[in-house]
């Protein structure tokens, strides 16, 4: 990989969990960056360090029936454990909870790039046992922190079209042949590895479906018509590329309105370059009919970064009323309401409904464009 690095700030928060007694997990999809994060604060640490990739074979088959003795053995004079890509590893909560318990001067340090496949494996044997955290592509605050605000700002054509994995940062100009490649081999692979998942076929064409409809609520029985499939299909198909940090969905947001839509759901990507390199769509925003589209899905991926990263869980979703009255992206944290419209044009103004202004008069409403992205995608940290 290039040799700029580019710090990540989970690195400090891992760093200050070592040796507190439990197993650290962190998610995030594959080339996210897990294990360049991991070796570059472990680097400057005096303990030796034991690298086991669990995507090798012969690693999963000597983890398969772990005893501490033979976890003893394995670990040696190493005072921390890296296991990388630990869902593929079979009882892999037993072998964390065995690491825990039995070496309690070692520390293990578990990555997954399936959160169904981890998390699920480990949480009855690691109750009370594990901190857990999580890497996404490189978001907007991360990248404003390495070369400032003015930079990325300028950049922000270049991440609609070609999203923030750091290899794909890291090497300009050759984005177009590594998306699709990291699309193909690395974020669906494990997807295709899950018990269960029969055709593939199918997957490929509910992304492929997916990545057209960002920006727009999405009805499963409508994909399952456009894709072949029952509604209980698609919706297990979701569900794995949720948990494999692929999309993610957005819920309506209903409290007082009656004519308010409160089943329906939007469906948007972690990264908007995975979605174009679905569609195989690289031309420059300029020329492109869905920038608006890939304007709100960078806007609500990088927030949900954001909030993840400040450690903020509000209610995150959209509005909507069946008189097609919208606002594209609202929060509510405790008593306050923060609705926000996206117009890719700088020059846009938009009115917020007049209906919602009535239902919630003390939301808090803003209009977000790429002359004020700032406001929206640092609120709450110091530029």
């Amino acid at each position: 990989m290039n040799s700029v690095f580019i710090h990540r700030p989970v690195a400090e928060a891992l760093s200050r969990k070592l040796f507190k007694g439990k197993a650290i997990i962190l998610y995030g999809p594959r080339q996210a960056g897990k294990t360049t994060l991991l070796r570059g604060f472990l680097e400057g640490r005096r303990e030796p360090v034991l690298w086991l990739n669990a995507d090798e074979p012969d690693i999963r088959d000597q983890l398969r029936r772990p005893t501490s003795t033979l976890l003893r053995q394995i670990a040696g004079p190493h005072r921390i454990v890296c296991l990388d890509e630990a869902q593929r590893i079979p009882d892999i909560g037993l072998t964390l909870k065995l690491f825990v318990d039995s070496l309690p001067e070692v520390q293990v340090i578990a990555t997954g790039s399936s959160s169904f496949e981890l998390a699920n494996r480990t949480a009855e044997p690691l109750t009370g046992r594990k901190y857990e955290f999580r890497l996404h592509p490189l978001g907007f605050h991360e990248m404003v922190a390495h070369h400032g605000l003015r930079t990325e700002k300028r950049l922000i054509d270049h991440r609609l079209v070609f999203g923030g994995y750091p290899e794909i940062v890291l090497k300009p100009g050759e984005q177009e042949e590594l998306l699709p490649l990291l699309a193909d081999s690395y974020l669906f692979k494990d997807i295709l590895l899950m018990d269960g998942l029969k055709k593939p076929t199918l997957l490929e064409k509910l992304l492929k479906a997916l990545a057209l409809q960002i920006g727009s609520e999405v009805s499963l029985n409508e994909l399952g018509s456009l894709v072949g499939a029952d509604r209980g299909t698609v919706e297990k198909y979701l569900r794995l590329l949720e948990q494999a940090f692929i999309v993610f969905q957005l819920p309506a947001f209903a409290r007082n309105v009656r004519n308010e839509l409160k089943k329906s759901r939007k469906v948007y990507f972690w990264d908007n370059g995975i979605r174009n390199a679905v569609l195989g769509q690289f031309q420059p925003i300029g020329l492109r009919p869905d920038a608006g589209a890939l304007w709100e899905n960078f806007l609500v991926s990088e927030r949900h970064k954001l909030n993840h990263f400040r450690h903020r869980k509000p209610f995150c979703g959209f509005w909507r009323t069946t008189q097609q009255q919208e606002i594209d992206y609202l929060e509510e944290q405790g008593m306050t309401l923060s609705a926000w419209e996206f117009k890719w044009s700088s020059r846009a103004k938009t009115a917020f409904p007049l209906t919602f202004r009535r239902a919630y008069p003390n939301a808090k409403t803003r209009l977000v464009t790429p002359e004020n992205v700032e406001e929206f995608l640092l609120e709450g940290l110091s530029q």
